[in-house]
């Protein structure tokens, strides 16, 4: 297949390398890695081996043209870019599959490509962008796909034994939206806490901003979880986010909690997303990663202390960032 990877960081190039390490052919759509990658290609440092690739680096869509499958990794505060970047690289047989976080992001595409082109993806795999064009990767990597409104049809077969054949384990799921709300039960707490943990578990549990960080850093998984407070808060969450998706008809088990907790502790002191976001100064992913499910919990009349205590902070910490309208 000809593939284009829209979003070229840590999810985009990790998957784009290995697809093309696998004989697709693959385009990266890039800003400010484009020098950096045309010359020297794509450096993955791997748990299951390092390596290169090496892909064609274009900083617009129209020099890529149209592909058999467009792959997203944008933050979803990008989002808003659709209509400018996919056109050209849409054509009548192209497939969109979006591997971003949180909710809404196949609604949105399929208002620009239509739903009939659009597939969801989860990524269970823990990634950083080190340095322009270098990846770490240190563990997991599995895939979980669905259609977007639809029931599985042999074109997601199809697109899923790429990944496989790329050596990267690929699921298909009978319920997108489900497996949404089972990947929210991580997302939520580890992203969610590892940002509103500098703020301390007690101003937190007021849901208290006092001006100016707390910390220096954002809160890495493994100190979450060595903390009373913070495994606390992230059972917390994960329950709440699961008697949501119960009430929206998606029966998620309890155990689903520990299995999460038990998987946590063997990524080690990992920074997700939106932890290195926050301590680069870039827009947080709020409104997929927390408000909408907040807003689909109080449209199913589900009450969401916790969550709505995150938001919150969360809030007030993105607002403290930018600069004053006051000059």
């Amino acid at each position: 297949m000809k593939i284009a990877i829209v979003g070229c960081g840590a999810v985009g190039s990790f998957y784009g390398a290995r697809l093309l390490r696998a004989g697709q052919e693959v385009h990266f759509l890039l800003r400010s890695d484009h020098a950096v990658v045309a010359r020297d290609g794509v450096r993955i440092l791997s748990i299951d081996g390092d390596f290169t690739a090496r892909p064609s680096a274009a900083n617009a869509p129209e020099s890529i043209g149209v592909v058999d499958l467009v792959i997203i990794a944008l933050k979803t505060t990008a989002n808003d870019q659709f209509p400018r970047l996919l056109p050209p690289l849409v054509g009548p047989d192209t497939a969109v599959l979006t591997l971003q976080n949180g909710l809404g992001s196949e609604a949105q595409l399929a208002a620009v490509v239509g739903a009939e082109r659009v597939f969801g993806g989860l990524c269970f795999v823990c990634l950083n962008r080190i340095a322009p064009g270098v990846i770490r990767h240190t563990a997991h990597g599995r895939i979980v796909m669905g259609e977007y409104l639809r029931h599985p049809t042999p074109r997601a077969e199809r697109l899923a034994n790429a990944f496989r054949e790329a050596g990267i384990r690929c699921d298909i799921a009978d319920d997108l939206e489900r497996a949404h709300w089972e990947k929210l039960v991580w997302n939520i707490p580890f992203n969610g806490l590892g940002v509103a943990g500098i703020v301390g578990w007690e101003n937190l549990a007021r849901g208290v901003v006092p001006p100016g960080r707390q910390r220096a850093e954002c809160v890495p998984t493994d100190e979450l979880l060595a903390s009373t407070d913070g495994v606390d808060w992230a059972r917390g969450l994960m329950e709440e986010v699961i008697a949501i998706a119960r009430a929206l008809g998606h029966a998620i088990p309890a155990e689903y909690v520990d299995e999460n907790i038990n998987r946590t502790r063997c990524m080690g002191s990992y920074r997700a997303s939106t932890l290195l976001d926050f301590e680069n100064g870039l827009p947080l992913e709020i409104d997929s990663l927390f408000r909408e499910p907040r807003r689909q919990a109080r449209a199913a009349g589900v009450p969401t202390p916790r969550l709505d205590t995150l938001c919150a902070v969360l809030e007030a910490l993105d607002e403290q960032r930018k600069p004053s309208s006051l000059g």
